[in-house]
């Protein structure tokens, strides 16, 4: 039932194929997202270090734990919709640079170190050097 009626429709409106370099438009993927929530997990992992109140510092993990996976989030779409096979041809360590943040990202998760932190808005940052780049 469900095949005819697709077949059908095929016949009133055939599909169109249609190319793009993104999911949309170019223009609405930027690592700025990702740095931006990782700004906030060091600054949280600062303040955790600064702070001596127990129910302060059980909060501040919580969060800092919910903006490191927004931090992986970001970037797996980054490197999943918007990067393709000729930015990997120009940038041959592509796919080693976002493994390398992410799984920043996930240590993030555990640590209240702000060096760690640090280490991965510089691994952010290498991937908004390569982005810019490819958008020239």
């Amino acid at each position: 039932m469900i095949s005819r009626l697709l077949a059908a429709l095929d016949r009133i409106s055939p599909p169109v194929t249609a190319s793009a370099h993104c999911d949309l438009p170019c223009g609405v993927y930027d690592p700025a997202q990702a740095r931006v929530e990782a700004e906030s997990v060091m600054g949280i992992q600062q303040k955790f270090q600064d702070s001596g109140d127990p129910v302060f510092k059980q909060r501040a993990v919580l969060i800092k734990e919910q903006r490191a996976d927004l931090v992986k989030h970001h970037l797996w779409v980054l490197w999943t919709d918007y990067f393709k096979p000729n930015h990997l041809e120009a940038h041959p360590d592509l796919h080693d640079t976002f493994w390398t943040a992410t799984k920043l990202a996930g240590e993030a998760k555990k640590s209240e170190d702000p060096a760690q932190g640090q280490q991965l808005l510089d691994a952010i940052a290498e991937i908004d050097r390569i982005f810019r780049a490819t958008k020239k």
